[in-house]
């Protein structure tokens, strides 16, 4: 995992003072790291009975769809308001400075589902948690979650006690 840490950036004071943003930037324009990134995110459940894979809008969908393509399975993206043109479904929640949601298809998903929840980062996990109450919204079950980066000092693991939680790499 140490040649995918090199490809994560710090910007300091990003996108505000004292906080250490995370660049996934550099390991997104190197397909070497990239391919492992994905291989690294797909292997622990390639034997799970895995029927969707869901990822959060903005970041979410590129990981998300590619485990989705490396796994042959349907990509289901969950998307800011506004943003899907079908019946929806939402949840709203809370941010470290305001609130937002998400919606998803009303069709997307079924009981039947179990479905891999994929990110690029895993924070304070309210966007995690969220994502996790709208694809059960829809009678599916979250199988897992996958990050690539996991900020264990912000503790959102917590949130998401009753999950299986896979993650790359610690900070």
């Amino acid at each position: 995992m140490q040649e995918l840490k090199h490809k994560i950036r710090d910007i300091p004071d990003f996108p505000k003072p004292g906080i250490v943003f995370k660049d996934i930037t550099p390991l997104l324009t190197d397909p070497d790291a990239l391919r492992l990134a994905i291989k690294q995110l797909t292997q622990p459940f390639l034997d799970r009975e895995i029927t969707a894979v869901a990822g959060m809008e903005a970041r979410g969908f590129i990981f998300g769809s590619l485990v989705a393509w490396e796994m042959n399975l349907p990509f289901i993206p969950l998307r800011k308001p506004g943003k899907l043109p079908y019946n929806k479904k939402s949840v709203a929640y809370d941010l470290e400075y305001g609130s937002s949601s998400l919606e998803i298809h009303s069709d997307a998903l079924t009981k039947n589902d179990r479905v891999l929840l994929i990110d690029d980062l895993l924070a304070t996990g309210g966007t995690a948690k969220a994502s996790c109450e709208l694809i059960e919204k829809l009678g599916a079950t979250v199988e897992a979650l996958a990050f690539i980066v996991e900020l264990d000092f912000l503790h959102g693991k917590e949130k998401l006690s009753t999950y299986e939680i896979h993650s790359l790499l610690h900070y």
